[in-house]
């Protein structure tokens, strides 16, 4: 028996007239993206720990119980993400619907046995003191969902050919269904950010330009008649005349993103230490320890301390476009969606805390207190994981 020439870059060789399969070993863990994840996550117990120990001192209370909480969370958050990274990615097709299943069942159950926290019902109240936001495991949902969906229904055709009219649809449908669900709890910040990440699902599916023109012209037009026709919740429409007139109601809903720049203007270049920020100690910036902790990180580290956490989602989110680019195509579209998910929440978060954009009570990932949102962006990481653990790299001989 001879021994025929291989191309190197074949997926196998020919021994005789016998194909032999060359051997594949799959990736280990992408390090970079789960550290970037854990360093955020620290830096958030650090700020949520400066944000919640002086007011905790006065009102007599554990002025470390904030900080042992988020760490609690975060431990637990690393058992989610090691769970979902174990798991097989390309079985997905399979588990890909009861995940979005199981996130439709958590919004309609919202609406049976929730519990409205901050003029929203979007929360379910359970023994010792535990609340989840189903919401929140909605996103993961949502990018699986679309991803199952378009990968499924190219199956049979050229899977380089851009979805048809009935595919685009079928992934509108899947949008619509929680997306209605969340905006009737109302949970504005939660629906941009499933919007957002539907929209980076699409764009990763190749659809044809007039659909995502399109769709982009329906948001705006949509949100300029949701405005003009008044169907916002009172407070909502306050959040947002406060961003177009923010010296309109200083005291009153302009309040929160008033007493977030006092913060950030007080830090400067390296803030003013840890502890030591006047406006965070006082206790002046409402939900600092949720949508207000970057005001932290710029009131007591500055405008260093804020750069940082800005580059750590752009590293986070560089790991995960790149995970994408190796992955096979269900892979590619999960990982799209959810660097859309993290890249808008962390912009919409951070935005409002400067100025840029309003107020819409969404966390900062990973670095705000919270346990449905550290435990549906853990399980986010983790399935990036499961994607570029089993992206296979081929070895020679």
């Amino acid at each position: 028996m001879t021994l025929t020439a291989r191309d190197p870059r074949a997926p196998f060789t020919l021994m005789g007239d016998r194909p032999v399969e060359r051997p594949q070993r799959r990736r280990g863990y992408d390090w970079v993206l789960a550290a970037s994840a854990l360093a955020l996550a620290l830096i958030g117990a650090v700020l949520v720990w400066a944000a919640t120990r002086d007011v905790q001192k006065a009102a007599g209370a554990d002025p470390n119980g904030y900080l042992y909480r988020h760490l609690v969370n975060v431990v637990i958050a690393a058992g989610l993400f090691v769970a979902a990274s174990r798991l097989d990615a390309r079985l997905m097709r399979f588990f890909g619907p009861l995940v979005y299943a199981a996130g439709i069942f958590g919004l309609l159950l919202v609406f049976a046995v929730g519990s409205t926290i901050n003029g929203a019902h979007a929360w379910i109240v359970l023994p010792a003191g535990f609340e989840v936001q189903p919401s929140e495991f909605m996103k993961l949902g949502l990018v699986i969902g679309m991803a199952v969906l378009f990968t499924q229904r190219a199956r049979d055709r050229d899977p380089d050919r851009p979805p048809t009219t009935a595919d685009v649809l079928w992934a509108l449908g899947l949008v619509a269904v929680p997306l209605l669900l969340v905006l009737k709890q109302p949970d504005l910040g939660s629906a941009m950010v499933l919007a957002a990440a539907a929209f980076g699902v699409l764009l990763a599916a190749n659809v044809k330009a007039r659909w995502t023109v399109g769709l982009l012209v329906v948001a705006v037009g949509g949100a300029v008649l949701v405005v003009k026709l008044h169907l916002l919740q009172a407070y909502q429409l306050e959040r947002f005349t406060s961003f177009t007139h923010p010296n309109s109601d200083p005291q009153g809903a302009a309040y929160n993103i008033t007493q977030a720049h006092i913060a950030i203007a007080n830090g400067g270049l390296f803030g003013t230490g840890l502890f030591r920020g006047p406006q965070t100690n006082g206790g002046f910036v409402p939900e600092q320890r949720t949508d207000f902790v970057f005001s932290v990180a710029g009131e007591e580290f500055g405008l260093v301390g804020g750069a940082v956490i800005i580059l750590l989602f752009g590293l986070l989110c560089w790991r995960g476009l790149r995970i994408a680019r190796q992955a096979d195509r269900i892979g590619q579209l999960v990982a799209v969606g959810i660097v859309c998910w993290f890249a808008f929440q962390a912009f919409q978060n951070i935005g409002m805390n400067i100025g840029l954009m309003p107020v819409t009570g969404l966390p900062l990932p990973f670095v705000s207190y919270g346990g449905s949102s550290m435990f549906a962006q853990a399980l986010a990481i983790g399935v990036l994981e499961a994607v570029h653990r089993h992206s296979t790299l081929s070895t020679d001989y």
